[in-house]
Order: C-alpha cells, then structure tokens, then sequence
C-alpha cells in the first residue's frame, strides 16, 4: 500500500509562532511530501494513474444506459483520485465512430471507452468496419450486466408474452416493434424473439433508447425492446406495461414480471452488456491499475447502490475473463443476424 496523508496538525502558542507562519510551514510540509505516491510507484513498478484528466467515449447519445454507467463510474473515480474523468458523447454507427476514435488513440490510458453490447454485433452486421473487435483493443473489464425488457403500450390488448406470440403469428407483420437503432442490442433481442417464437413484427428503428422508451409510452409503436434503465420508470409509472424480461432470471426492482424464457420460448436468454475498453498495446501493469481502480470505484457502495437501483448488476469481470466472453458474444449474435437475414429481415 502507498503511503497516505491522514493529517498533520501544528500548534502556535508562542508570540513568535503565528498562524501564517504556521500556515507556510505547512504548505511547505505539503510541497515536500507531494512526490511521495509517485515515488511510491516508480519504486514498485505501479503507474500513476489517473494523474490527469481521463477522456472516457460513450457512442451514443446521452440518457441511454452505457452512459448512466459510464457518469456513475467517471463520477466516482473523480471523488476517489481527484482527477475529472469526463464523458464523452460521440454517437454515431451504432457505436462504431468512437469505437474507431479509440482504436486509434495512444495506449495511455487517458482515452477509454465504455460501449454497450453492440460491440459484440456490429462485426457481423458491419463487414468492413474501420478496426478488428479483438486485436484494435485492451479490454479491461465488463463493468455491468442489464437486463433487456419488452414492454407495450397500454393500449395493446396483449398482456402476456404467449398472447403476443399467438397475435404475431396469426397477423404477420401488422403489430410494430421499436428499438434504440437498426443492429443495436435491443434490435438483435427483437429478432431472437421472433426467430425462436415464429411471431413475426415489423421493426421501427429510433435513434437512441430514449427517443425508443418515447415512442412506445407515445403509443406510436405497439411494443419495445429495451434496456430495464430506459424503461424501469415508464413502467412504475404507468406508462407502459412490463411484458417480460430477457434474462435467464427474473429482474429485481419488477419480480412480478416473468422472464420470456419462463413464458412460452424456453432457453430465450438475450442479456445486455457495458464494457470498458482501451487501446490496443497498453502496458500490462497499466492495464491491472486501470483494472484494480475500476473495480474500486464500481464496487463501492454508494456507486453499486446507484447502479443496482437503475437495473444493472454490477460484474467487474477480469480483462481476461472478459476477453472470453466477448468472443462467445461475438459469435452467438453473428448467429442471431446470419438467421435473421435469412428469414427476410433488412439491416440496411
């Protein structure tokens, strides 16, 4: 453990030691131990980080989940070490400009990424992307899971994942569907419904899943796919009705709403994600500090707190368990595409 200041107290009781003599004799106390930490650290090999501001990308626009994440996580690191950690909004091909600003940064830890599961689809809706998921990138943890949620307006008859399947099946394509983007997570857990169930939908795509939550609260598409962030207060609400949820569990904060594993499409399972990435080629002890610090700040109580109340789960994976999981994930939402384009489904 580094050495830490806790305090230091000085005391003037003689007519010859005044306070801003005092005063100076501490700020000079300061100045000398300033170099301490760092010392520290050279002396075990540890880097200093952070020891300025920290670019953190989000490739989307703000209000969706990865960026709450993403806020929660800056804002506690910047309370920890007193560096700003700031959140950079850079939407844009579903994640795939800033996912290419990073890729194209210095391995220095001072550009990081968190992105959302449309990491691990966009190589295979996007042939020629400008960088290579697994080789371009550092990847240092998957910082949450978040359950997915499909919900309808209240004005849809339909209240059970069975009577939805039924209505699909027997009406093809007339009930819509709305999701954050073309290709996006909740995109993607559409098709896997509809592939496993035989109900077939028409996609409405919007750009984000605020402008998503809206139009099914609006009414202007009859169900959503969405992150539990965007539509956990819809529901409490009353705004929209909570159909059933994507993971293998129910989701805690609405136990009353069932999975759609457990609702007619046995073995449906189409969990969201937050990783956080870096460059490729970042020094392997920057990376276990870059790591170690993450942790700390997303395990914390008051941040775990403020992340679980929204909905996430908190994982804090190691980098290299993380790796393994990103390529499973890679290669289950190829799949989902692959049979999705198939059965006629544009991503154009």
């Amino acid at each position: 453990m580094p050495p830490r200041l806790i305090s230091f107290g000085f005391a003037y009781g003689s007519a010859k030691e005044t306070p801003m003599k005092c005063l100076r004799t501490c700020l000079l106390a300061l100045v000398g131990l300033a170099p301490i930490t760092a010392a520290h650290a050279q002396s075990t090999g540890t880097p200093v980080w952070p020891a300025r501001p920290v670019r953190l990308l989000v490739p989307y626009t703000p209000g969706g989940g990865v960026d709450f994440v993403a806020r929660a996580m800056s804002l506690k690191l910047g309370e920890l070490h007193g560096v700003s950690v700031l959140v950079e909004n850079r939407p844009g091909g579903t994640g795939v400009v800033a996912t290419e600003l990073l890729a194209r940064a210095a391995p220095d830890g001072y550009t990081l990424m968190a992105s959302a599961l449309e990491f691990a689809i966009n190589p295979a809706i996007r042939p020629k992307l400008p960088y290579d998921p697994l080789r371009d990138f550092t990847h240092l943890t998957r910082l949450a899971d978040v359950q997915m949620m499909l919900a309808s307006h209240p004005s849809v008859p339909f209240k059970t994942v069975r009577q939805i399947v039924d209505a699909g099946k027997a009406q093809p394509g007339k009930f819509t569907y709305g999701s954050s983007g073309t290709g996006g997570g909740p995109h993607l857990a559409g098709e896997l419904f509809q592939l496993m169930s035989g109900a077939r939908w028409t996609h409405v795509p919007f750009k984000g899943a605020a402008p998503a939550a809206i139009a099914v609260m609006s009414g202007e598409v009859d169900f959503s796919f969405g992150s539990t962030n965007a539509l956990l207060e819809p529901v409490r609400s009353g705004k929209v009705r909570a159909v059933g949820v994507t993971g293998g569990k129910r989701f805690a904060p609405l136990p009353a709403v069932p999975t759609i594993g457990e609702s007619g499409i046995p073995g449906y399972l189409a969990v969201g994600w937050y990783g956080f990435y870096g460059p490729a080629n970042m020094p392997a002890e920057l990376v276990r500090r870059i790591h170690g610090e993450t942790t700390r700040a997303l395990t914390s109580a008051d941040a775990r707190e403020r992340l679980e109340r929204a909905g996430n789960e908190v994982v804090a994976s190691t980098p290299e368990d993380f790796g393994v999981f990103l390529r499973a994930e890679i290669v289950k939402w190829a799949k989902v595409f692959n049979s999705s384009r198939t059965s006629g489904q544009k991503f154009d």
